[in-house]
C-alpha cells in the first residue's frame, strides 16, 4: 500500500486521551474531535491516527475497553459525516482495539510496541490485510526514559525493527503492508535521537516505508531553549524536511499546515536534483 508512494504523506494526529504530553484533554468528545479532523484535512493531512491512550513518558496502560471507548465513537463518526476515502490510523498496542477499530472503520494499525505488547496484533493485520506500523521503543512509557542505554542506537534500533518486521512476516503480513518507525523519544536520549535523525536513510535503506514521528518531541525544546511543547512547530517542520530528503514516507505530526508546506518544498527541492 505505501511502497509504490513517491509524494511524502502527512499524518494528523488526534489524541482522544485526557493526558497526552502535548494535547492531552483537549479532543475528549465527538463534536471537538471532528472539528479536529476537518481542521487537519483542510490543512493537508492524508492520514489521521486516532488513540485512546497516551504514550508519553511515564504515562500508564489503558484498559482496551476504556481506549475503544474512547476513539470507536470518533472512527464511526469521520466515517459516517465526513469523506469516505480518508484513511484512518489506529494508534494502539491491544489487538481487541485494534480489531474493533478495523470493524469501525480504520485502514492501518500503528503500534508503538512493534507488535511485542500483544502479538495477536500481527495476526490481526495479516487477516485484515491491515497495514501495520511497528515503532521502536526501549521498555514500555512507563519505564523507557528511566535509563535507556545503546551502544551503537543507529544500527540497534534497526536491527530490532527488522526482527519485529520477520516476526509480521512469519505471522503472515505482506512485505508492503509493513512500515517502520524509529521511535524518536521512546525510550531514547537526546544525543541518540539525533544520531537516529541524521541516519534516517539508513532505516530507508531497509526496503520497508519508513515512518517519522518528532512532532513537539521534548529534546528538541532542549535544543531550542523551549518548555512549551506547541511552540516547537517549526523545529518539528525542519525534522520533516530532513526526512523527505532521506527517503521518509510518512510523517506523523500535530501541526499540519506547517509540516505539509515543509514536506512539499523539500519533495520539490529533491526532485530538482
Amino acid at each position: 500500500m505505501f511502497s509504490q508512494l513517491k509524494k511524502p504523506l502527512i499524518m494528523g494526529i488526534l489524541n482522544m486521551t485526557p493526558d497526552s504530553f502535548s494535547d492531552g484533554g483537549k479532543y475528549t468528545d465527538i463534536n471537538t474531535a471532528l472539528q479536529q479532523v476537518k481542521r487537519m484535512l483542510a490543512e493537508g493531512a492524508d492520514i489521521i491516527d486516532i488513540g485512546g491512550e497516551s504514550t508519553r513518558p511515564g504515562s500508564d496502560s489503558v484498559a482496551a475497553a476504556d481506549q475503544q471507548e474512547r476513539v470507536i465513537p470518533v472512527i464511526t463518526a469521520v466515517r459516517q459525516q465526513l469523506k469516505s476515502d480518508i484513511l484512518i490510523s489506529i494508534d494502539t498496542t491491544s489487538s481487541a482495539v485494534a480489531e474493533a477499530a478495523l470493524i469501525a472503520g480504520a485502514n492501518i494499525i500503528n503500534d508503538v510496541s512493534a507488535g511485542q505488547n500483544d502479538e495477536a496484533i500481527l495476526t490481526l493485520a495479516a487477516r485484515t490485510d491491515a497495514p501495520i506500523i511497528l515503532m521502536h521503543s526501549q521498555g514500555s512509557p512507563k519505564t523507557m526514559q528511566n535509563d535507556p542505554s545503546y551502544d551503537d542506537v543507529v544500527h540497534e534500533v534497526m536491527d530490532a525493527l527488522i526482527k519485529q518486521s520477520h516476526a509480521a512476516l512469519k505471522a503472515g503480513v505482506k512485505k508492503d503492508n509493513i512500515l517502520l518507525d524509529p521511535g524518536i523519544g521512546f525510550g531514547k536520549r537526546k544525543q541518540h535521537n539525533l544520531n537516529l535523525l541524521a541516519h534516517l536513510d539508513t532505516l530507508v535503506a531497509s526496503g520497508f516505508p519508513v515512518l517519522l514521528g518528532t512532532s513537539r518531541k521534548r529534546f528538541m525544546g532542549s535544543l531550542c531553549d523551549v518548555s512549551e511543547p506547541s511552540e516547537l512547530v517549526t523545529a518539528t517542520a525542519v525534522t520533516t524536511a530532513l526526512g523527505v530528503m532521506a527517503g521518509v514516507r510518512i510523517f506523523r505530526v500535530h501541526d499540519v499546515r506547517e509540516n505539509r508546506q515543509a514536506a512539499d518544498l523539500a519533495w520539490a527541492i529533491k526532485q530538482s536534483r
